[in-house]
């Protein structure tokens, strides 16, 4: 048997003998208070590897030193200074201590625990101080247990503003760069490369033989999306990625600037908050130069005059709403219950809205030659699964995990200012953590404020944080699973919700459902006997008899509804 970390460690470049002198070959045993998680952030892939091999032998020699067993470390590439980034290694790390597998958490520097400042550090030591738990600081010889959380708070802090001024003066090299034509960076478009250091675009060989006939040319001449698509792949000619093509990857390289040789002017998402995200809203404008014309990057598979044509013609055909040619804004709500969760028996793809019914999605949107496909009645199928999802929740213990995830799903979908709440109450904890920093270094070391004053502002302060910790505590208490118990109440939630709900109660309950083939033309089989679903968690039928069937539960709902409305 092997470390679970063994992989990741020989992929960073380490021997096994030299593994074997770090103490991190063989797995680690003994009490929590003499095991250790280690966590290692790559920011980027430039970080060499050798430079994180000497943070490991450094911590582990730290640890070594303390007579403390590494249990596993905890790697990943990710940035620490982006509050919407999750970092899913740095969470199973704390999950580690927090579970009380073990009491130490090892990182090199500060700025690779975290630059988002004190208001994540500061929350982080709290958890771990209640679970008698610390995180130790190797370079900056920082221990939580040891009185260090001053400067800790300090050196997050410290951090955080460097990250600030490192994402201006991207910005402001990456503008710059983009005014005097050069390619941003990031994937090219299909039918064009930027060769290393140069930062201008050109034809790629062995694409724009394709790109320019195929699609291009096609697109002039009025030819759909969806027919392009389905001869490439009749053709056999993959993406670049070695998939199929389909009709929504036309219309994206279609509408890229880029894809005509220019610099894109796209817009940023940001979050609900107004925060810059790490994603870019697709198509977009070309920049447009200080001559009031638009900037070049280089060659392009199509002139500006046909791109503008192109997409003059796309946008005749545009549907709002749909995927076809749609540029709005924003998450699309879906029409349909079964969108995406239906899968087709031939291709094993999902099906999608079709009008009256549910269709393969693949045979949609990249023609016959990848699948046969398959179309439903869509009310058949939307009250086939009604019955099959409440005869199998009621089938479920009470405990069950399967009923939990539904009620956090619902509650959410009830409530969605829940959620909105809890992103709004942790961005003020956050702030009011470095406020209180602030003063502290005001007072201990600005030396500009009276302690009278001092005392004053840091009882407002830390009342305030012990408001929102409170408040923060309890958002995140688990919600109430009585509607969940019966067939009557289950039968109300169902008719009660509406697409979009429903959607969330089915997928708390399943992966999937393929709907099998009909055996002949015209085969009478009913809906429910051809549909498989994969449920999350297996049924226990006897659990039925004490709560009733779906029908029992719907024909009392109905009466009870209607007792209420002749009230």
């Amino acid at each position: 048997m092997e470390r679970d970390d063994l992989p990741t460690l020989r992929a960073m470049g380490f021997k096994d003998e030299e593994l074997r002198g770090l103490g991190l070959w063989e797995i680690a045993t003994g009490t929590p208070a003499d095991l250790a998680e280690m966590y290692v952030r790559r920011s980027k892939k430039k970080d060499t590897l050798s430079s994180l091999r000497q943070q490991v032998r450094e911590m582990c020699t730290h640890a070594g030193s303390e007579e403390r067993k590494i249990r596993r470390v905890w790697f990943e590439q990710r940035s620490a200074s982006k509050a919407h980034v999750r970092r899913e290694e740095f969470d199973n790390a704390v999950a580690a201590v927090i579970a009380g597998l073990s009491k130490t958490l090892y990182v090199y520097k500060t700025s690779r625990l975290s630059r988002r400042g004190m208001g994540q550090v500061g929350t982080l030591l709290d958890q771990f101080d209640q679970r008698r738990a610390r995180i130790v600081v190797t370079v900056e010889k920082i221990d939580s247990s040891k009185g260090s959380r001053m400067v800790l708070a300090i050196l997050s802090e410290q951090a955080r503003e460097q990250a600030a001024e490192i994402a201006h003066w991207t910005k402001v090299g990456g503008d710059a760069h983009k005014a005097e034509g050069r390619w941003p960076g990031g994937v090219t478009p299909y039918g064009l490369e930027c060769p290393k250091g140069s930062g201008k675009l050109r034809h790629n060989p062995t694409e724009y033989r394709y790109a320019r006939p195929l699609i291009a040319e096609k697109l002039l001449q009025r030819v759909t999306p969806a027919e392009i698509a389905n001869d490439l792949n009749k053709r056999s000619i993959p993406t670049r990625k070695g998939k199929r093509w389909r009709a929504q990857t036309i219309i994206h390289l279609a509408q890229s600037p880029s894809w005509a040789g220019l610099i894109p002017d796209r817009e940023r998402q940001k979050d609900e908050f107004g925060n810059p995200l790490d994603k870019w809203h697709r198509g977009g404008n070309p920049l447009v130069g200080a001559d009031g014309h638009p900037v070049k990057a280089g060659e392009g598979v199509v002139t500006f005059a046909e791109w503008t044509k192109i997409n003059s013609i796309i946008a005749e055909r545009a549907r709002p709403g749909t995927a076809i040619g749609d540029r709005t804004r924003g998450v699309r709500k879906a029409a349909t219950i079964m969108t995406g969760i239906l899968r087709c028996p031939h291709c094993k793809g999902p099906m999608g809205n079709g009008g009256r019914n549910y269709r393969c999605l693949a045979r949609i949107n990249q023609g016959v030659s990848v699948c046969q496909g398959i179309a439903t009645i869509r009310q058949r199928v939307d009250g086939a699964m009604a019955e099959l999802w409440t005869n199998h929740i009621l089938s479920l213990a009470e405990d069950s995990d399967t009923i939990h995830s539904i009620a956090r799903r619902w509650l959410a979908y009830q409530d969605p200012e829940k959620e909105t709440r809890k992103q709004a109450v942790s961005a003020a904890l956050d702030n009011a953590a470095s406020r209180e920093l602030k003063l502290k270094k005001e007072f201990f070391i600005g030396g500009g404020m009276d302690e009278t004053q001092y005392d004053s502002l840091r009882a407002h302060l830390e009342a305030q944080i012990a408001s929102l910790k409170a408040e923060l505590a309890e958002l995140g208490k688990e919600p109430d699973l009585s509607p969940l118990m019966g067939a009557q109440t289950l039968s109300l939630l169902w008719e009660g919700a509406g697409i979009e709900g429903r959607r969330a109660l089915i997928r708390a309950a399943l992966t999937s459902v393929t709907v099998l083939p009909p055996k002949s033309r015209g085969d009478r089989t009913p809906i429910i006997e051809r549909l498989v679903p994969q449920w999350r968690e297996e049924s226990s039928p006897a659990n039925v008899a004490t709560r009733g069937t779906y029908e029992e539960g719907l024909a009392r709902a109905r009466a009870r509804r209607l007792e209420s409305a002749a009230l």
